[in-house]
């Protein structure tokens, strides 16, 4: 999945002569990056699988949020398998040696979960902005078929915008020094550079806008307007209302996580598609700054996956107990869920 300046499918001798820049890797990205990819994989593989348990024991009390969740878990958990891979890959200064269907499926299953994660979080944000601003009208547009029916428009959305990542990566062996990579290639559909640029920045610019400035604004939206009615029309000073300020900065504490895991990422790809479009001219020192950090950014973004249930689930009171329980953990258990419940979040 890495983009470098050997991603062309055409005259590579020419690419790699057209600059005297070096873009080794940083020597501290072979030995970190693999270890953070591990710790992702340990606590986003045990966190998901234990979400998706207490999802399963409570599917009879049927509560919307805790539908996305799990629905958010299972999207995350099917990325987080493919990890493991991505850690070899770092370890062998990013060979790949796991043949042309492992590329394609590897870079399916992180396109999927990106669109999947921004589509699902979408809807739990539209769910709770119904269930906070529109409480009383909402209750038809939030019934289990209206649920069901964003779930199945996530899920078939996201697998339809990932099948380009099916076509377009392959595998490419490096021939002065026989090396083989996992990139993109776009020779089925661009024969020289111009239209290869046009591809790239196509599906680079339509991998950001529909997996996260769409679903970011929306959410920026909906809290935006959930934040206005709470400081309109709340007292800070009556109990009641402290618990839906404690509401909002759970909100604002997902809306921050969520930008500061993939934004970077974004960044790099929108920069990168600007740069093919000949939008956007980088020096030599630029061009390496951002070739090198993309690891880091992409990791940023892959731990999202392992961040999403302590952030979707444990920041729920209830859903922490359900989970704690469990983990047979009873002393934790919840005494009086509307005591402990944030408003808004214990409505169906």
């Amino acid at each position: 999945m890495e983009p470098t300046n050997s991603d062309y499918n055409y005259d590579y001798e020419e690419m790699e002569n057209y600059t005297t820049c070096d873009f080794s890797d940083w020597p501290l990205t072979a030995s970190f990056i693999p270890v953070i990819f591990i710790l992702i994989f340990i606590l986003g593989l045990t966190g998901n699988i234990v979400v998706l348990f207490t999802v399963w024991r409570v599917r009879a009390k049927w509560r919307a949020p805790t539908i996305y969740i799990g629905n958010l878990a299972l999207a995350d958990l099917a990325y987080i398998i493919m990890m493991p891979v991505q850690v070899a890959v770092f370890i062998m200064h990013r060979q790949w040696r796991f043949g042309v269907v492992m590329c394609k499926m590897v870079n399916f299953m992180f396109f999927f979960s990106v669109f999947t994660s921004a589509f699902l979080l979408t809807c739990m944000t539209f769910d709770r902005y119904l269930a906070i601003v529109h409480s009383l009208s909402s209750t038809h547009l939030r019934t289990r078929g209206h649920v069901r029916a964003s779930l199945a428009a996530a899920w078939t959305l996201s697998g339809l915008l990932s099948v380009p990542s099916l076509v377009f990566f392959s595998t490419w062996q490096h021939l002065g020094s026989n090396q083989t990579f996992c990139t993109l290639d776009f020779s089925l559909v661009a024969t020289s550079r111009q239209q290869w640029g046009l591809w790239h920045a196509g599906f680079s610019l339509t991998l950001s806008a529909l997996g996260f400035l769409l679903p970011f604004l929306v959410m920026m939206v909906c809290y935006g307007l959930i934040g206005y009615i709470m400081m309109r029309h709340f007292n800070i000073r009556h109990k009641e209302d402290q618990r839906k300020w404690r509401l909002l900065r759970i909100i604002t504490i997902v809306v921050v996580v969520f930008t500061a895991c993939c934004m970077p990422y974004h960044v790099y790809v929108v920069t990168a598609a600007l740069y093919e479009l000949d939008l956007l001219l980088v020096v030599c020192s630029f061009e390496r700054f951002v070739l090198l950090t993309f690891p880091y950014a992409f990791t940023l973004a892959s731990a999202n996956s392992c961040l999403n249930p302590f952030l979707y689930a444990f920041l729920d009171l209830r859903f922490r107990s359900q989970c704690l329980g469990l983990l047979h953990l009873k002393r934790f258990r919840q005494t009086s869920t509307k005591s402990s419940m944030p408003a808004g979040l214990n409505q169906r």
